[in-house]
């Protein structure tokens, strides 16, 4: 997919724009969680969310390859859209974002601000995926997929500061939407020649990816009805799956509930902001305690960008 010197080039030019963010120890989380336990704030990246750094080296490689289409078109439930919509408003591209029907309004009005059209179509992201290709082909822009070596190459660089900033983890939990965040991560690890395991988190209501790591094939779901709306993939990208089988450790299934919980944790022990999917690594750990009891664990918080409604309602329980 890409080299270490690839990968930290990829580093070099994300800094230039998003400062690499902190791992933080919390005494009293790490104290709930029962390890030696590091938080990787992604929520305190410009966008809120890890995937600002994708966007950017993926604009670059256009720009850089000559061919530069007319304009954009992708899909998101959010926070890769905005990662598109910064990247694309600096290089001067136009970009239409297709979001499904009752996103995030929160989501909706940051990819705005950025300067997206955007249009809600389909009642999930698979579905405001299709749309999206079916724009793209309409008005001869370059359709922008959600998971991409340069996109990967962008988000790993998260990946590459964690290990380089904490030494001989043993675990490291990391959400799953479509793919390109626990890639990234996997990457980096092997570049780098490390032992650390990387568990894999799903939704128990958007378990494609679980249940295609299990089965060994890919497996879709006919819904993905979680409020963790970075999760709710329904389709596994063939090229995150081959990746994720071989090189991850296990997947973890966490319940809403158990997101919702670890939102409130995040919130009492750290005063941090976690989405529903930024929560979703701690919400694996809980579950997995016994079994990291006295390890050096990290996880990664992907991003805070939830709606202040929703959060209200998550923190009152």
């Amino acid at each position: 997919m890409f080299d270490l010197t690839a990968l930290r080039e990829a580093a070099d030019f994300v800094h230039q724009h998003v400062p690499a963010t902190p791992q933080h120890v919390w005494p009293l989380l790490a104290e709930r969680a029962g390890c030696q336990l590091w938080v990787k704030h992604e929520n305190h990246a410009p966008t809120g969310a890890f995937k600002v750094r994708g966007g950017l080296v993926y604009v670059r490689s256009l720009l850089a390859s000559g061919d530069v289409p007319a304009g954009l078109v992708t899909a998101t439930r959010g926070n890769h859209g905005q990662s598109m919509a910064l990247a694309a408003r600096q290089a001067g591209l136009p970009l239409v974002i297709v979001v499904p029907e009752g996103n995030s309004r929160e989501k909706n009005a940051a990819m705005r601000a950025l300067g997206a059209e955007l249009i809600e179509h389909g009642v999930d992201f698979d579905v405001a995926r299709e749309y999206a290709a079916q724009l793209a082909e309409q008005r001869g822009y370059r359709m922008v997929p959600s998971f991409h070596p340069e996109l990967v190459r962008g988000v790993a660089t998260y990946a590459l500061e964690l290990f380089e900033a904490v030494s001989d983890l043993d675990t490291v939990y990391v959400p799953i939407g479509m793919g390109s965040g626990i890639c990234g991560l996997i990457q980096a690890r092997n570049l780098l020649g490390l032992r650390t395991e990387i568990v894999g988190v799903v939704s128990c209501a958007a378990d494609a990816y679980a249940q295609s790591f299990e089965l060994g094939r890919i497996v879709t779901t006919a819904t993905a009805d979680t409020f963790a709306d970075g999760m709710a993939c329904r389709v596994p990208h063939p090229d995150a799956f081959a990746l994720v089988r071989e090189h991850a450790a296990r997947i973890v299934r966490v319940s809403d509930d158990e997101i919702a919980q670890a939102m409130r944790l995040y919130h009492e022990t750290t005063h941090n902001t976690a989405e529903g999917a930024g929560a979703a690594a701690l919400a694996a750990l809980l579950q997995e305690r016994e079994r990291q009891q006295g390890r050096r664990v990290a996880v990664v918080l992907s991003g805070a960008n939830v709606d202040r409604a929703r959060y209200a309602q998550v923190l009152a329980g």
